[in-house]
């Protein structure tokens, strides 16, 4: 099914786990639910997420996927923070990646701070 805010089709348990790395996102880098969905979107538009795609996506907790589209990859190739402060160490050494341009169509919700 379509959702008015992710620019993907997702059954009902994934629209669930989509919404968790939206809270993930939230909760722990303090970013807008509108941003939080665009970040989403900007990785996910168009993709298809059933099947085998669905099981590879939820043999991880969704903030392994969130903190994947929070931080940018580094030069030598170190594993990504996944959400796990015993393994992840300090967050602070991680680049952020740029936020998707505003006038992209993967911002389908407003975000509060424009306005």
């Amino acid at each position: 099914m379509r959702t008015e805010e992710f620019l993907t089709r997702l059954d009902d348990e994934m629209l669930d786990y989509f919404r968790e790395m939206v809270d993930v996102l939230m909760e722990r880098f303090n970013v807008s639910r509108a941003e939080a969905v665009a970040r989403i979107n900007e990785r996910y538009a168009g993709e298809d997420i059933s099947g085998m795609n669905q099981d590879f996506m939820c043999h991880e907790m969704p903030e392994f996927w969130a903190y994947h589209l929070y931080f940018k990859p580094t030069q030598d190739a170190r594993p990504l923070p996944s959400g796990d402060p015993n393994v992840d160490g300090d967050l602070s050494e991680w680049e952020i990646r740029p936020l998707p341009p505003k006038d992209s169509p993967v911002w389908t919700l407003q975000d509060e701070s424009d306005g």
